[in-house]
């Protein structure tokens, strides 16, 4: 599944130096090792990102910058071990005719993350992310992956420049784990024929001004709780700080797709759902329709 994202797989040591598992959170005596095979790996390491990012260093080292990397293995802790997932992108996207090159995003390493996951049969829709990632991440540009509150699959986004220095790395790096042992087995149920709808799509627009503080999730989760029976999708296209907008807010635009079944949607049918949704939306969030 990762290979088939343009990630190359690599196998390394369960066992990192004690420094480099310092910085990766996790480097107890009790996983220590009393007679390691060399003296640069004496520590059970905490996930196999730290292998990831000493290759994507030495790869750099050798003038190949730009790469994909994962591996699949065993993390330790004081709390025993587990299989994590872990990919790396790092260096710069291709140049094409009309497109510059752009650094590797975190965006890219999430996208990495949900795509496994729904290869194992997780519902992503029932997936969000929370802002709290481990140290080795960068604050205000990760997070955590989680079904429901307390279950947490894994984690992505950029890495800590401190990190980052520390390796001697000068490019830009992303990552993703996912914590295999946490993801449920998916439900084996008996799938019937999907309902396919004779009538088109419509499509609206929204544009909510909100408080910045205020987790995109959230607002989209109002506006699919709004009217489940019509609303098949929702997806944001816009953020804007600036003129016309307080201070401490941002506009949010989403397209909202509503998929009539048993009949076209008039327009008062149509107002009446837009006003559901701005009412569910301003209930949840305390938005107001820009």
């Amino acid at each position: 599944m990762l290979a088939a994202r343009g990630l190359v797989e690599t196998v390394g040591f369960s066992f990192v130096s004690h420094e480099d598992a310092l910085r990766f959170g996790g480097a107890p005596d009790s996983l220590r090792l009393l007679n390691p095979i060399a003296s640069d790996l004496d520590q059970m390491r905490p996930t196999p990102m730290v292998n990831l990012v000493a290759a994507s260093q030495r790869n750099a080292a050798r003038g190949w910058a730009d790469l994909g990397l994962f591996e699949i293995g065993a993390g330790f802790s004081e709390d025993g071990q587990q299989q994590i997932a872990a990919g790396l992108r790092t260096g710069h996207t291709p140049r094409y005719p009309g497109q510059t090159s752009t650094s590797v995003s975190l965006w890219a390493a999430k996208a990495d993350a949900l795509d496994l996951l729904t290869q194992l049969g997780v519902a992503v829709e029932g997936v969000s992310a929370t802002p709290d990632a481990p140290s080795w991440y960068h604050p205000g540009r990760s997070g955590v992956l989680r079904q429901g509150p307390k279950m947490v699959l894994g984690y992505f986004g950029e890495l800590h420049p401190s990190l980052l220095q520390a390796e001697g790395i000068d490019v830009p790096v992303v990552g993703f784990e996912i914590l295999l042992d946490a993801v449920p087995e998916p439900k084996r149920r008996k799938k019937s024929a999907p309902k396919l709808s004779a009538f088109q799509p419509v499509r609206r627009d929204f544009a909510f001004v909100v408080a910045r503080d205020v987790p995109g999730e959230k607002l989209l989760k109002a506006v699919k709780g709004a009217d489940r029976a019509l609303v098949s999708d929702v997806s944001l296209f816009d953020l804007y700080e600036g003129e016309h907008v307080p201070e401490g807010h941002r506009s949010m635009g989403v397209e909202v797709t509503l998929q009539p079944v048993d009949k076209s949607l008039t327009d008062a049918e149509l107002e009446a759902v837009s006003e559901r949704i701005v009412a569910a939306v301003t209930k949840a969030t305390g938005a107001t329709l820009r």
